[in-house]
């Protein structure tokens, strides 16, 4: 028997369009080796946008859009990239997000990435956006309110057994009693941040003919407060972007 015959997942195949959804691996180590603050740390979140820069441009995979929070990122493909192997595309993305990563925040110790595909066919495209956009919201209330028990003297176990189970409307309490007001916290930790790319047109020289000339580039768009995606407003931003 050929050895590739033994390779029976390779054959998957997925089609347009679809999500890649990446997830740090372990990065609460990452998190202490690196003395990130907390509840967010603002230059491990610029260093997840730089990587989202790159796997837009630079890595050859070629997704529309990038969407990220906490140690979460998002990429929406209306093209096949490998094929559509999804063993390739998995594998790919997450060591590129891994790898540029690394060397934006200069780690010694290797970082991890697991991978998943989600088919994103018709409006479900806008369904994941506002399920991932809920979770990090859910997110930031919860490494709020964490942070907050354990800088009083709780255990990060004992704090994350107090929040299990307790409603949103309590844990906006907690911290309001601690003189945070979570709505008004930066929209980077309440709604993650979206980057997509454009089509632009920048101005060059040719040294050729010593005339100023134009030419078409593919620029990152980084909104500075990522629209929220549940409002009329938010949705018809995406469907823009997807061409639906």
């Amino acid at each position: 028997m050929d050895i590739n015959d033994r390779e029976i997942f390779s054959r998957l195949a997925i089609f347009p369009p679809f999500f890649v959804r990446l997830d740090g691996r372990a990065f609460h180590r990452l998190a202490r080796a690196l003395e990130l603050t907390r509840p967010f740390d603002p230059r491990f979140h610029a260093a997840m946008r730089s990587a989202c820069r790159y796997l837009l441009t630079g890595s050859g995979l070629t997704p529309l859009f990038a969407y990220t929070f906490s140690d979460e990122i998002s990429l929406y493909f209306s093209t096949l990239p490998f094929s559509g192997r999804v063993e390739k595309i998995d594998s790919v993305t997450a060591a590129s997000a891994a790898s540029a990563l690394t060397i934006e925040l200069g780690c010694r110790e290797p970082l991890a990435f697991d991978a998943r595909v989600i088919p994103a066919a018709g409006e479900f495209a806008v369904e994941y956006l506002v399920s991932r956009q809920n979770e990090a919201w859910r997110n930031h209330i919860n490494a709020y309110c964490q942070s907050a028990l354990v800088d009083e003297g709780m255990s990060p176990r004992d704090a994350a057994a107090a929040l299990r189970g307790m409603r949103s409307e309590a844990m906006h309490e907690i911290m309001f009693e601690r003189g945070v007001n979570l709505a008004a916290t930066p929209a980077w930790q309440r709604r993650g941040t979206l980057l997509y790319r454009e089509e632009c047109i920048k101005e060059g020289y040719n040294p050729l003919t010593g005339e100023r000339v134009e030419a078409t580039r593919t620029c990152i768009r980084e909104p500075e407060e990522t629209p929220l995606f549940s409002t009329v407003e938010g949705t018809a931003f995406i469907r823009s972007l997807i061409g639906a």
